[in-house]
């Protein structure tokens, strides 16, 4: 109760003269504050925000608080001021034992950006704990014989306070008989003897009580009492006496069991059986001490029979006592101290007490990860640390206090090479040899979008056949985006304004009338059938977008073709208005598909005179426009045949009157497309004398500068045949005149003709009938890559043809 009131008069002024002691150390950002055990709950041990350099409201928006590590700190980071209170009781014997000073180590953390701070509480001793007696009474006896200065040990109280509070001075009631020796400081070595001062006689005073009192060095000291009861014996009155007071032994932890620590050597100036020593341990040895070591009672012999941890326990200290045999048996006391030698039989130990993942790709250099917490339990050189990073790159370790340690970025991230690290802290001691231990860090990269979208190719070449069906798929395109998530999701579209195709009108038409590409797919299909007599090339481009943010592009550009269909019947052309050579009468169509023409041919004439020429033109393209003439009626060996490739009618033998007066010829003109089109001409020609056909060919001659003039149906033939014949009888010699100013004129016309039709067709003579083909300066009719032909008819207009390449990318299903 004392004690108590004692420290409770001693609170209020230990804390009015408290000093908060904050030395900020920029160079490795720790603070020191102070403060006394048993401080009530509440109180404010420093202003940690302001200290650390936090603005108003920052300590609660940043989250600063304090991070544990292992045992309870009994502070905490008041979150509206940013103030370090006490939280709970704090005692520095609990906290720290017998160890001074008693300093916290605490990790303090800051978000936005993470930063930690080491701050280290010191916490002082106050005089609250009395000395303490381990018995409230020992007995024990002295044999009446004993001499003055005789000693007796005894057992010092122990006070678990530290410094001055711990400093222990002893004082004995008044005796006439006894006095107390105390030497030595108060530590392990310190004895405290009862010395006989006056020769005991047990017949006056056979038991002795005294009272032993412990203060301490404390304002105001605390004290604590033992009572020692001493009897008085007769005869056996010399007891054993150790050959020192205090022996020291050092062992290594670990060592064998059995191992033999040292031997005491007592001895007793008695004789006989008052000689006779035993070895015991001190009542006062506890059951942990008697676990771990053994003596034995007649050699002295301690050993080790227990798992000596220097990480556990350090040092032991024994009370041995030397037993005689006498009666009363007389015994003497020494101490010894075993201070156990530490080695390295504990691997370093690394925790991670903070993990910031995943890390972005874009992070900057220097980016904290992780906070890692490294320690040994071993001491000296066995408990020094040191710390690498496995693999090197692209992480690194920078030490930011004693056994803390960040894990930062040393190079740039590329998620798309690398999408997770697993990164190993591995920690080495100093011991020899040195024990190691490792702790995985798994390190996941997320994903920014840095990659834009990119196709295979730059150009896609795709063939369409025209008159495909609408909605029919043309190709797919893809585009390759590494990113992932939204980052790495392609949507495709038709660039607005990349392309178009021009109409056979002349106009321009946008793409995007003619195909559409499917947003996620990349399906490329048509609109509409596309005709190729209206469009041949459409080249477009092709955009891919991702989905992040900001969303990123690439382009392609595709080029279209279409392959020309043979959907086009060939056409009958109107008449030039010229004879295509002598003999002929005229020649007329009645439009596309078929018609009904007309001609003269005289008696006589030599095999192989034209009398008429079969124009036509196809609107499709290449062998779709290739056109060949076959002469459908009459079959067989008639006296007209048509020129495979020129359309033109000629004589295939000489004409006799046995052919009758007309001859009536059904031609066929047909492309070569596959199935082939067609379409009929039927040409009448009428058969006359030489003379009527050369006034009929005058006739059509004069009459070729007006369109139609010489052209007339089939039944007004025979009335022209019956008025010529009439004029040839009456006036031969106009009629001489006529032919030879019109032969003057067709020989004009041939001249014309021939300068006209020579560079763009040739008519090849020989075996069979004659046939036309289609000249230029690469050759006659072929098909090669890059190349372009022009079909030619016989009158010399020429039109292109469709232009075959090798495409560069497999056609869709509408152009196999």
């Amino acid at each position: 109760v004392a004690a108590a009131a004692a420290m409770g008069a001693c609170w209020g002024p230990v804390v009015r003269v408290l000093v908060l002691q904050a030395a900020w150390a920029l160079g490795v950002g720790q603070v020191r504050y102070s403060v006394p055990e048993e401080a009530k709950a509440g109180t404010v041990v420093g202003r940690l925000a302001q200290d650390l350099g936090l603005e108003a409201g920052e300590p609660e928006a940043r989250r600063l608080r304090l991070v544990a590590q292992g045992r309870r700190a009994s502070v905490e980071v008041s979150g509206a001021s940013g103030a370090l209170v006490v939280s709970s009781r704090l005692d520095r014997e609990e906290l720290c034992g017998k160890s001074a000073p008693c300093a916290l180590r605490l990790e303090v953390l800051v978000e936005r950006p993470l930063r930690v701070f080491h701050v280290e509480l010191e916490v002082t001793d106050i005089n609250d704990n009395a000395p303490l007696f381990p018995v409230n009474e020992e007995a024990f006896t002295i044999a009446e014989l004993s001499l003055p200065g005789s000693r007796f040990p005894l057992e010092g109280a122990s006070d678990a306070d530290v410094g001055a509070n711990a400093q222990l001075s002893y004082t004995l009631s008044p005796s006439e008989h006894f006095s107390l020796d105390h030497q030595g400081n108060n530590d392990q070595s310190a004895s405290l003897a009862l010395v006989l001062t006056k020769p005991l006689d047990r017949e006056t005073v056979p038991v002795h009580r005294l009272l032993l009192t412990a203060s301490d060095g404390g304002r105001p000291s605390l004290t604590g009492t033992v009572e020692l009861v001493i009897s008085v014996l007769d005869a056996n009155d010399n007891a054993p006496q150790f050959n020192q007071s205090v022996y020291k032994v050092k062992v290594i932890e670990g060592s064998e069991r059995g191992t033999l620590l040292t031997k005491l050597s007592a001895t007793d100036l008695d004789e006989g059986i008052n000689s006779d020593i035993i070895y015991l341990f001190s009542r006062r040895v506890g059951a942990q001490v008697k676990e771990m070591f053994t003596i034995d009672e007649n050699k002295g012999e301690i050993r080790l029979q227990g798992e000596l941890d220097y990480e556990e326990m350090d040092s032991y200290e024994i009370t041995i006592e030397a037993r005689d045999k006498g009666s009363p048996p007389l015994s003497g006391h020494c101490k010894v101290v075993v201070e156990v030698v530490d080695v390295n039989d504990n691997t370093p130990e690394v925790w991670v007490t903070s993990l910031s993942v995943p890390v972005p790709e874009d992070a900057a250099v220097g980016t904290v990860v992780a906070l890692l917490s490294v320690s040994d339990r071993d001491s000296g050189a066995n408990g020094r640390v040191r710390c690498a990073v496995w693999p090197p790159a692209p992480f690194g370790l920078v030490a930011t206090f004693a056994g803390s340690y960040s894990l930062v970025l040393r190079e740039a991230l590329d998620r798309e090479r690398v999408p997770e690290y697993e990164v190993e802290v591995r920690a080495e001691d100093g011991g020899a040899p040195p024990l190691r231990a490792s702790r995985g860090v798994r390190v996941p990269v997320s994903d920014v979008n840095d990659n834009a979208p990119a196709f295979a190719q730059a150009v896609y070449t795709v063939l369409a056949r025209e008159n495909n069906a609408a909605g029919a798929e043309l190709a797919r395109l893809w585009a390759r985006d590494p990113d992932e998530a939204g980052n790495g999701r392609v949507s495709y579209s038709v660039a607005e304004g990349g392309g178009g195709g021009a109409a056979a009108g002349g106009g321009w038409r946008p793409a995007s009338s003619y195909v559409s590409v499917d947003a996620e797919s990349g399906r490329l299909w048509a609109l509409q059938p596309l005709d190729y007599e209206e469009l041949q090339v459409l080249q477009f481009e092709v955009r891919a977008v991702d989905a992040g943010e900001p969303p990123l592009c690439g382009n392609a550009t595709v080029q279209l073709f279409v392959v020309d269909e043979n959907d086009n019947a060939p056409a009958l052309l109107a008449p030039a208005g010229g004879g295509p050579g002598p003999g002929a009468a005229g020649e007329a169509a009645s439009g596309p598909g078929s018609g009904a023409l007309w001609a003269w041919a005289a008696w006589g004439a030599p095999a192989g005179q034209v009398v008429a020429k079969i124009r036509a033109v196809d609107a499709d393209s290449g062998y779709n426009a290739w056109l060949r003439y076959e002469l459908w009626e009459p079959r067989g060996k008639g006296p007209f045949r048509v020129g495979l490739y020129s359309g033109e009618v000629s004589t295939a033998r000489a004409l006799e009157e046995a052919d009758g007066p007309r001859q009536r010829l059904v031609i066929v003109v047909r492309d070569h497309g596959e199935p082939a089109r067609s379409a009929t001409a039927t040409l009448s020609v009428s058969l006359v004398e030489g003379g009527e056909a050369a006034l009929a060919a005058a006739g059509s001659s004069s009459s070729s500068s007006s369109p139609g003039a010489g052209l007339r149906p089939a039944a007004g033939a025979e009335g022209g045949v019956a008025a010529a014949a009439a004029a040839a009888t009456t006036n031969v010699w106009l009629v001489v005149a006529i032919c030879a100013v019109s032969s003057l004129f067709l020989l004009a016309v041939v001249l014309y003709g021939a300068s006209r039709w020579a560079p763009r067709a040739a008519v090849l003579s020989g075996r069979g009938p004659a046939t036309l083909v289609c000249a230029s300066e690469v050759g006659s009719w072929s098909y090669s890559q890059r190349q372009s032909r022009s079909l030619c008819v016989a009158d010399g207009a020429g039109k292109s043809d469709l232009m075959v390449f090798s495409p560069n990318f497999p056609p869709g299903p509408a152009a196999e």
